[in-house]
């Protein structure tokens, strides 16, 4: 199994750095994961992407050395095992509510005795039966990491237990379902954002598990890495694309480009 660049980094202490893709082209993710991002983050929970089509975005970007996190959607635990057979490295767990519901990520990600992981053994983490099996096990427990989303601020009030659930190595605001659910939907500067940050850290701190959330600008990750934060997601593919057409758009309008309006 490849090594994941992600818990290298996490047991060094030194901030990971990833991207969000929502395309699906092969070329896209071959780009960002030669570019050199720590990992790339694949939504299954939002996005129409399938399993199939997954394991080829996971294929191309395998040319570069970026770990995969791949997000199924709530409660999806056996689509866990298959996004991991399919070189997944890492899980992102969304909408989690307590500390029970983490154990279980934990346990359909990981082997036994870390959990109870179902076992094939012929896709592309072992890879195709071209490993030891004792070894294989070993590895996949070692190099798979896992993320738990706080999105509700219902969940906030159970971040300690969860940051003390044996497996999870990382702790994640979602500020934008949380800001919704807060009653301030899109103020990501508001105070409750900053509160449950700081909550987070605190419980990560304490169960010595890295915390983190989405960035914006770099401005955001340096001022989440000056605080603590070891994980931080920061861009999207389609986020570019637009700002990219957009400033392409106001440039030819201000040479007197006449254009339809939207």
């Amino acid at each position: 199994m490849r090594k994941s660049i992600v818990k290298a980094k996490l047991a060094r202490k030194e901030p990971c750095l990833g991207v969000a893709l929502h395309f699906i082209d092969p070329t896209v993710y071959e780009m960002a994961s030669l570019v050199g991002f720590d990992y790339i983050w694949m939504d299954l929970e939002h996005h129409a992407t399938g399993v199939e089509t997954a394991w080829n975005l996971m294929r191309a970007a395998r040319v570069g050395k970026a770990d995969i996190m791949a997000r199924p959607a709530k409660g999806e635990f056996m689509r866990m095992g298959r996004l991991l057979e399919a070189g997944a490295h890492g899980i992102l767990y969304p909408r989690c509510d307590n500390a029970d519901e983490a154990r279980e990520v934990v346990r359909w990600s990981k082997f036994a005795p870390q959990g109870t992981r179902g076992f094939d053994g012929g896709n592309p983490d072992m890879p195709y039966c071209r490993g030891d099996f004792h070894e294989y096990i070993r590895e996949a427990n070692d190099q798979t990491w896992i993320v738990i989303q706080i999105e509700d601020p219902k969940a906030l009030e159970h971040v300690d237990e969860i940051a003390a659930v044996e497996g999870v190595d990382v702790i994640m605001l979602g500020p934008a379902d949380f800001s919704i659910l807060s009653g301030i939907p899109g103020q990501f500067q508001h105070p409750l954002i900053d509160q449950a940050l700081q909550k987070i850290k605190a419980a990560a701190d304490r169960h010595g598990k890295a915390w983190g959330t989405t960035a914006a600008t770099p401005a955001r990750v340096r001022e989440l890495i000056e605080r603590g934060a070891l994980w931080t997601t920061c861009g999207c593919d389609l986020v570019w694309v637009k700002q990219g057409m957009e400033q392409a758009r106001r440039e030819m309008e201000a040479l007197g480009v006449r254009l339809p309006s939207a």
